[in-house]
């Protein structure tokens, strides 16, 4: 969570409306004073204990005199200009204790105003040394009292007659921060639906000409069999690339939950803004070219609004879900279905891995590209591939980071239900200076990356090719749970090559024991040698290396297999028999399975297998250890 301070920040409820937090002072007197006169009797006597139609003139005045109050603090919600909450605190005598108070309007109860309200005041309060806050409630305000059980602080209850003193602890522990990042979780998933999942897309800048790119977003979304209902906005043009078309977003016969804008650049706040007037909850900007100003300008104004933006400057955004179906991208191909999530802040990186992903079999659940990254970023969709049931790998491409500390929490707790794997960009000087021209991004020093990466628990490659190269291994098969691999090779050469390979990538080819060593021997041909790596030798056929491979991944000496094969004229069995002896297993085997296979053209394949988990294949012995490093 960010701490309020003088300057007023934006935040999310739990049903994903954006609110701002601000300090509230003399200005606010009429809002607030209007805030108690519109609500209900009953909602006004739980607040004030009593319907006393002078309350809400007091509270307003004290409001009003806050810069002549010692040890006073008013925060407020706003939404649209208009205020939604109230939360005030006063230091009691001893300073360590501050009185607290919580105003919510009718409207706006049980989408967590109250609670979001809290968590910053309290920040505030910690900052000026106050331990702890101290509230009184009727028994029966149940809704102000879950709000402070479910703050996560420790709260202190005491019953007198029809009242409740309670007594909040403001020390952050482990506790506190899980509860403020499940909170966290719930309103920015909640925030992105009409943005991923959106039943209804106007696409606002395509060209009755082809060529432009909003009418290639508008072309991809209509042949991609999207589920929803599509519009396009032109101001002359009756239909474009056979979809009905609309003078103005505020003509269209319903209120898109997404708008794909792709007008110049110089247009773009303009557009947004008439969006955000007309109730869009979500905008897509693929146009590219704005300069810090007009930035700006759209961005505040998706605030204002509410609106979650991606972009701009990018690709665009795609989700393969059975239920949507949507591909909002200029990309050339759709994005084949999958459980793979992929987020870029380069279209040009988003376009290459999506090529890449698709020669591998490997499909997309969602591809968001997230250009200049103005609003939604990559912990925005680790947290959403988290939550939606369908992503069991994370891709990202991160030119910067807007929050490192969020970034580092978020994906450490993602990265322990699926893999996170990124390309390490930006490492050098240049590549920072590039990536600052490409898409604003702020400089990040590569030794803070690499530790961030570490940190979090993210796979952290090289590049594009390294990274699906470790991919195509997270995909295929189950986790290694450790460094020991056995390498298995049918010439002692290629071994030697893959034992290094493994060494120089900070795996271990540990020695097997005696035991495992005569039962390896006794499935393999004369000659075999098994001290590890294992030489099957080149008369080995089918079946026995077969066993071998499975004797070794069901073991418990190692934690995963390697297997470098290159074709012989020596035994009974081909090439592609052997090849074939890696994927004929009818059951998952416990341990990962990779082969190295030199003579085979491309980087790395899936080879699918009899059982259905596939088994990665490189052409060479380095790509295969550094998937695993």
């Amino acid at each position: 969570m960010t701490g309020i301070q003088e300057t007023p920040v934006h935040a999310l409820l739990t049903d994903g409306t954006t609110v701002r937090i601000r300090r509230a002072g003399p200005p606010d007197r009429a809002q607030v004073q209007r805030l108690y006169e519109d609500m209900s009797p009953e909602n006004l006597r739980l607040r004030f204990f009593s319907l006393d139609p002078a309350s809400a003139r007091h509270a307003a005045d004290r409001v009003a005199s806050a810069g002549n109050l010692p040890g006073y603090r008013a925060l407020a919600a706003e939404y649209d200009g208009r205020l939604v909450g109230l939360a005030e605190y006063e230091v009691l005598p001893g300073g360590g204790t501050a009185e607290i108070s919580v105003a919510v309007a009718d409207h706006w109860h049980h989408r967590g105003v109250g609670t979001l309200l809290l968590e910053h005041l309290a920040d505030a309060a910690r900052t000026a040394g106050i331990t702890a806050f101290r509230a009184d409630a009727l028994a029966e305000n149940h809704s102000v009292l879950e709000v402070f059980r479910d703050l996560g602080l420790r709260v202190v209850r005491h019953f007198d007659g029809p009242e409740v003193h309670c007594t909040v602890q403001l020390a952050q522990d482990e506790n506190y921060l899980s509860a403020v990042d499940a909170r966290g979780r719930v309103c920015d998933v909640n925030s992105l639906e009409p943005l991923l999942r959106p039943r209804t897309v106007a696409v606002i800048g395509a060209g009755r000409r082809p060529g432009s790119v909003g009418r290639a977003v508008l072309r991809n979304i209509h042949d991609g069999s999207f589920t929803g209902r599509l519009f396009a906005v032109h101001p002359e043009a009756a239909a474009i690339a056979g979809v009905h078309a609309w003078r103005s977003v505020a003509l269209l016969p319903c209120v898109p939950d997404l708008a794909v804008i792709a007008v110049p650049a110089r247009t773009v706040p303009e557009v947004a803004e008439e969006c955000g007037g007309a109730g869009v909850r979500s905008l897509l900007v693929v146009s590219a070219g704005l300069d810090k100003d007009r930035g700006s300008a759209l961005l505040d104004t998706c605030r204002r609004h509410g609106m979650r933006l991606v972009g701009p400057n990018c690709l665009g955004l795609a989700n393969t879900e059975e239920a949507v179906h949507l591909d909002a991208t200029f990309a050339a191909r759709h994005p084949g279905a999958g459980t793979a999530g992929v987020a870029v802040q380069s279209g040009g990186v988003g376009i290459a891995l999506l090529d890449g992903l698709g020669r591998l079999g490997i499909g997309v659940s969602t591809f968001v590209s997230l250009g200049d990254k103005a609003d939604v970023s990559g912990n925005d969709m680790l947290q959403w591939w988290e939550s939606d049931g369908h992503t069991d790998l994370a891709l990202l491409h991160l030119e910067s980071f807007g929050n490192p500390r969020a970034f580092s929490r978020t994906a450490r707790r993602v990265a322990r239900t699926m893999p996170v794997l990124t390309v390490d960009a930006g490492r050098s000087t240049a590549g920072r200076r590039a990536a600052a021209s490409h898409t604003a991004a702020a400089a990040t020093p590569t030794m803070t990356r690499r530790a961030l990466f570490t940190q979090a628990g993210v796979t952290a490659a090289r590049t594009i090719g390294e990274l699906l190269d470790t991919a195509a291994l997270l995909h295929a098969q189950p986790l290694p749970h450790g460094r020991r691999v056995a390498v298995v090779s049918n010439a002692g050469g290629v071994g030697v090559l893959a034992a290094d390979a493994c060494a120089e990538a900070g795996l271990v080819v540990p020695p097997l024991a005696a035991g495992l060593v005569d039962e390896v021997l006794a499935l393999l041909p004369a000659g075999a040698t098994a001290g590890n790596p294992v030489d099957v030798t080149a008369a080995v056929g089918e079946d026995r290396l077969r066993r071998c491979v499975g004797l070794l991944a069901r073991h418990g000496a190692v934690d995963a297999v390697l297997v470098s094969l290159v074709p012989t004229a020596v035994a009974d069995a081909t090439g592609e028999d052997l090849v074939r002896a890696l994927t004929a297993a009818t059951a998952p085997l416990p341990r990962p399975v990779v082969a190295v296979l030199p003579a085979r053209p491309g980087r790395v394949e899936l080879l699918p297998t009899a059982e259905g988990r596939a088994v990665p294949a490189y052409s060479d012995a380095e790509a295969a250890a550094s998937a695993w490093r």
